[in-house]
């Protein structure tokens, strides 16, 4: 008999299993929840959807972050709409999440500072690509990976995505049941419900 989970009935325990996996995919690259779909609203209205990297996660925020090109899509579709949506699915934890926030955008500012003072200088080349992210080319290779001397080169089109967590729905897909519950954030916590799975 499968051994149920402490979250299985308790929603509490259940939130804290969510942010304990969006934990381990910040600091674990092999962990499913470091790689969340992300999704946008496109300046031509319709939905937008890419895969990015989960570089950090704050319960006490409550945000999300990751980092981005200030010449990629995105940036323009969240500075016209601000909403987001992330997704996170772990397999073996039988565990989904959606996500729905509100982001916001920095760069050349304290929060973009400290993300790059931790990035790693073969992460950086991709800030220094030219042309920038989603140009058209004629060839595959039609672009320049410079590798200045100056560490700091790329700084400048280097942006951070915080996702202001606003709703979490969990999903645990389990064989003598599933659960499904709704969690609704604020700068005072949050207000857990079941959910029809």
């Amino acid at each position: 008999m499968t051994e149920i989970p402490d979250f299985y009935n308790d929603l509490d325990s259940a939130y804290a299993e969510a942010w304990r996996l969006l934990d381990d995919g910040v600091t674990n690259v092999r962990a499913p929840f470091h790689l969340p779909a992300v999704a946008t609203i496109g300046t031509d209205g319709a939905p937008r959807v890419r895969t990015v990297v989960l570089r950090q996660a704050d319960r006490a925020g409550p945000w999300l972050q990751f980092h981005t090109d200030r010449r990629a899509s995105k940036v323009a579709e969240l500075q016209a709409d601000p909403r987001i949506a992330l997704h996170f699915y772990d397999r073996a934890a039988k565990v989904q999440l959606r996500v729905r926030a509100r982001a916001d955008v920095h760069g050349m500012d304290a929060v973009a500072r400290g993300a790059w003072d931790q990035t790693r200088a073969f992460s950086r080349v991709c800030y220094r690509i030219d042309p920038g992210p989603g140009t058209p080319l004629n060839v595959p290779d039609g672009y320049a990976e410079p590798e200045p001397d100056d560490p700091d080169v790329g700084f400048e089109t280097f942006r951070v995505v915080r996702a202001h967590v606003q709703e979490i729905e969990w999903l645990y897909l389990a064989g003598q049941g599933h659960r499904r519950a709704r969690f609704q954030l604020s700068a005072d916590g949050y207000e857990a419900s079941w959910l029809t799975p």
